[in-house]
């Protein structure tokens, strides 16, 4: 069995341009403190060479690892597809790895993770954090942090205008004739479920209909039918889900107990994930433009990790929603029984 040849060091590269090894380092590492026509010699000669550096040692010498961090609280929501697909789009483009977490919706298992990476990776984008205040502000210490789908004073964010977004829900079931809103909330722990039960009831007395709050319910589509269950109890013509799965839990149990949708109750769902346009019947639901929700959070973390950063305080993004009127939600006739 022959032995590999190992490649050129960053020994070979400095001897052959002429240069200081630290000066080969600081072409690759740190480049705005090397002269431009010596950074073009030693790449030129580095890529002559077949040279690459080291991740490990570029990591030491600049004090970063080009490798970020997002976390979010159920990898199995079909609503962080996009959100993913566009913090790692941008990460990439700035030639930065994106390491995927899942919190399993456990704040115990959420900041275990972050503090097991949080000597690896440069920053943190923490989607729908399920942690308390005064954890993130700690983790905010450690390493940059931006969040998504949670604002939080002093910390950078990114959000969708689901204050805005609720009105319109709540605008086109009482445009429909509903009295009667129920709103089936998320985990006790979320900021988006409290922020949503916050602007539905806001809404509502703002257009004399009465708001019901009923949970708070795991957002998945197997606890649907107790959700479901909960709101028929109630007796209101229109259920707000805290996200499509759940409201796609709540249409199968509906139609399991013989209620029709939309001619007896109406729902409402949150996210317009790709399956809110395939269930029977296709699911009315609040979105947004998720993609460039994970590329703004990105582009604010790089700027916090930036070498000479720009900018000092903390962003916080609110992007427009989008209300999808699907075939969930119809004129009001009777109190759902």
């Amino acid at each position: 069995m022959s032995t590999p040849v190992p490649g050129p060091t960053i020994y070979d590269v400095a001897a052959a341009a002429g240069v200081a090894t630290s000066t080969v380092s600081r072409a690759f590492s740190n480049p705005t403190r090397v002269n431009a026509t010596t950074r073009e010699r030693v790449l030129a000669v580095a890529t002559e060479l077949g040279y690459r550096p080291n991740p490990h040692a570029r990591a030491l010498l600049s004090g970063r690892n080009h490798t970020i961090a997002m976390v979010v609280s159920d990898i199995t929501n079909p609503h962080y597809f996009e959100l993913i697909r566009g913090a790692e789009m941008r990460a990439r483009a700035s030639e930065y790895t994106l390491v995927l977490v899942n919190a399993e919706e456990s704040p115990r298992v959420e900041y275990e993770q972050i503090q097991r990476l949080a000597s690896s990776v440069d920053g943190f984008v923490l989607a729908a954090s399920r942690l308390p205040d005064e954890n993130l502000r700690q983790i905010a210490v450690q390493r940059p942090v931006v969040l998504m789908s949670r604002e939080l004073a002093g910390l950078s964010s990114v959000v969708l205008d689901h204050v805005q977004g609720c009105r319109q829900v709540v605008e086109h079931l009482a445009s429909l004739g509903h009295q009667d809103v129920v709103y089936l909330a998320g985990p006790r722990n979320s900021w988006m479920a409290a922020t949503r039960w916050s602007a539905l009831r806001s809404a509502a007395e703002a257009l004399g209909i009465r708001a019901t709050r009923i949970g708070p319910f795991t957002p998945r589509v197997s606890q649907g039918g107790a959700a479901a269950d909960g709101a028929l109890h109630a007796g209101a013509t229109a259920i707000v889900a805290h996200n499509d799965l759940l409201a796609i839990g709540v249409l199968r149990r509906l139609a399991q107990r013989a209620v029709r949708v939309p001619d007896d109750v109406s729902v409402v769902g949150f996210d317009n994930i790709f399956a809110a346009d395939l269930c029977t019947p296709t699911l009315t639901t609040l979105g947004g433009a998720h993609a460039d929700l994970g590329r703004s959070a990105v582009e604010i973390l790089l700027e916090a990790v930036a070498p000479v950063r720009t900018k000092e305080s903390a962003p916080q993004v609110v992007l427009p929603t989008e209300l999808v009127l699907r075939g969930s939600t119809g004129p009001a006739a009777r109190p759902a029984v």
